[in-house]
């Protein structure tokens, strides 16, 4: 209704004349669809329901069982659990990142060292390649001040070319961002 959408074809017409409407359901309703809470105690769709709920859990255990709900097992006996999927999931993509604790404690200090000596020629990247640890881990064991200080200068000059629009822009930004964690 707030959309000012143009009228379906069939709704409007191109003459003056009264015309016939014709706009069926999207589909005729199904006796499986009837909730079991309107149908009697005595109802045979009731028994066919489960019937066809049984066969369809049972077809699907019988084409990939678990060892969890092996016969046996109180996950065996039938129940209205939805039926497992056909087919096993596809191979992953990429092989699963585990995490490695590698590193000495030589080798932080060393790492250490590197950055204080020139943390121009020795980056957050080329110290995680050498060392074969994350940018971040870097980050954590190894502060460079002055290299955080002289990239807050360079990003504090750009601002200070940015025009008019850009500059309201941003600032409604952070406050979008601020008002994010209040309740509205």
């Amino acid at each position: 209704k707030l959309l000012a959408l143009p009228e379906a074809p069939s709704y409007t017409s191109d003459s003056s004349t009264p015309t016939l409407i014709f706009n069926p359901p999207s589909s005729a309703p199904s006796v499986y669809h009837t909730p079991l809470k309107f149908l009697p105690k005595e109802d045979k769709r009731r028994q066919l329901y489960a019937a066809a709920q049984q066969h369809a859990n049972t077809a699907a255990h019988r084409r990939q069982m678990s060892p969890i709900a092996a016969p046996g097992t109180p996950l065996s006996s039938p129940s209205f659990l939805p039926p497992r999927p056909t087919s096993a999931l596809p191979a992953p993509i990429s092989e699963p990142y585990e995490k490695t604790y590698h590193l000495s404690e030589e080798d932080v200090a060393e790492i250490r060292r590197l950055r204080a000596s020139d943390p121009d020629t020795w980056t957050r990247v080329k110290l995680a390649e050498k060392f074969g640890c994350s940018q971040f881990f870097v980050g954590m064991v190894s502060k460079a001040p002055e290299k955080a200080a002289a990239v807050s200068k360079e990003h504090e000059d750009a601002r200070r070319k940015w025009g008019p629009r850009r500059k309201i822009a941003r600032e409604d930004r952070e406050r979008r961002k601020v008002l994010w964690g209040r309740d509205a």
